[in-house]
Order: C-alpha cells, then structure tokens, then sequence
C-alpha cells in the first residue's frame, strides 16, 4: 500500500504547488494542490495525528512550510498566505534537501509543536469543559464578529440537527440566510450526516454551515461541494481555532520584543 510522503518528500511538492498556484497560495490551496499533484488516497489523507488530532498530513506539510520559510524558500504573507522568494527557488532535489541540518530540523519542530500545541489545548477545553449549549453561543458569538446578524440559536431535537441560523452580509449590500450545525466531538463528520444536514436546510435557507470540534472526511467534504447540491460550508476543529485566536476570543496573544545586536553598525560608528 502506497505510504504517506515524508517531510523531505514533501519539500519539492509544496514549492512546485505554490508555483502552479501563481507564487503564492493560502494554507488550504497548498495542500490541496500536494494531494491533486501526489495523487493520495482518502485512507492517507484521513491518517490523524496523535498529538493533535487532526490530519497528520497537514501536520508535516506545516513543518516543511516552516523549514522552507527558515531557508528563505518562503516567506509568509500572513493570514495563512504563503509567497515563493523574490527570486524564483531551484527546485528542491532529493540531494539538496539531504542537506538540511539537524539543527534546522528542530528548529522546525519546535516551532511546529510549540503552534500545533495551543490548537490541541484549546480544543480539549471545548470538548472536555464546555457544555453542548456554551459551545453553541459560542459559535454564535464566533458568528457575530465575524459580521453576521439576527445570529440566533434553535438546535432542538427532530430539526435534522440544526443548531442555529443567522444571515450574513457581504459589503453591507447583499446578504443570504445561513443556518448552521455544531458538532462537538473528537470524531470525523461523515458524508451521511452531510447529506443529513442537508436534507434539513433544503427549502429553509440559502447557504449551510457545519462547524466541528474534529474533521471531515474526504467523502464528506466532496459531499458539501457537490455539483447540483446546496452548497455547506466547513469548518473543522483546526480552522475553528484559528477563528478564536483571530478574534481574541478566550485566547491571549503575547507578542514578545526581540532584540538583536547590530555588532556592524558599532564597528562603523
């Protein structure tokens, strides 16, 4: 059976994405592109990873993007853009990324970790320490700063697992009816419940939106974009947090300074 690429092997195929992405690319059309180019099954996309829970994929492609932006490959242009160097890379041979050194590795790691770490700690608490109904007004505030209005909550039991609805505007012009489910669970969400929730919101709204604690499975996700099918956004455990940092809901960003000598600029002075 065809085995998931390693870190190294996955070196070239991240740059070469980003290339056929017009130079630069966001989080999600990197990895995409990796799997479309490598031809992975659903079987090695859906291998977790065990100190994060989610896929153990997407882990190991972070830690190339975090190698490659440490040799200058990348750079990051921030909210999950990354853009190839000002001059266009060698492509990365098997030969050249041998060459990377054990230091630049756990430096790799380190950084990795120490990003993958505060995910999976906010995650246990949501699973672990929030109710079913705290995690729907959650998702409800999460909602609400990110634009929406008349966010309300009316999951209740026989509703085809609907949790909530609210309707969204996109430069204060136009707008669309949006209901949503939230599943909190470690688990991944199957196509069924897809096709599920979908029967539900058929007829009653515009757009769909499945929020959960765990991930989607390939079939699951092929489900929610189906041609000819209501179209059901996703949002995953991974990408939940990164909302809660980026709004600065129950989690605290410290920015610390960094001071550099510049020994030259004393030499010279």
């Amino acid at each position: 059976m065809k085995k998931l690429p390693t870190r190294i092997e996955l070196m070239t195929p991240t740059i070469e994405a980003i290339k056929q992405l017009g130079g630069s690319a966001n989080t999600d059309e990197i990895y995409e592109k990796v799997v479309e180019n490598l031809n992975l099954s659903d079987t090695l996309l859906e291998i977790i990873n065990g100190k994060t829970g989610q896929s153990e994929l997407k882990y190991n492609l972070a830690w190339v993007r975090t190698v490659l932006k440490n040799k200058g490959e990348i750079s990051s242009g921030g909210k999950g853009i990354w853009i190839l160097g000002d001059n266009d890379p060698i492509k990365v041979t098997s030969s050249k990324t041998r060459q990377i050194k054990e230091a630049d590795k756990k430096e790799a790691d380190e950084e990795v970790e120490d990003a993958e770490k505060w995910k999976a700690e906010v995650l246990e608490v949501i699973t672990e320490k929030m109710s079913p109904s705290a995690f729907e007004r959650l998702i409800q505030r999460i909602l609400r700063e990110k634009g929406f209005s008349q966010v309300e909550i009316t999951g209740k039991s026989g509703d085809g697992g609907i949790d909530g609805r609210g309707i969204a505007k996109i430069n204060g012009i136009l707008s669309f009816h949006i209901i949503f489910q939230c599943k909190r669970y470690k688990g991944k969400v199957s196509s069924d419940e897809i096709r599920d929730f979908r029967g539900a919101m058929v007829g009653r709204t515009d757009k769909g939106l499945f929020i959960t604690t765990g991930t989607f499975t390939r079939d699951a996700i092929r489900e929610a974009n189906r041609d000819g099918a209501p179209a059901i956004d996703l949002i995953d455990g991974e990408k939940l947090v990164e909302k809660l940092r980026e709004l600065r809901l129950g989690i605290i960003v410290e920015l610390r300074e960094h001071i550099t000598i510049d020994e030259k600029w004393f030499k010279d002075f």
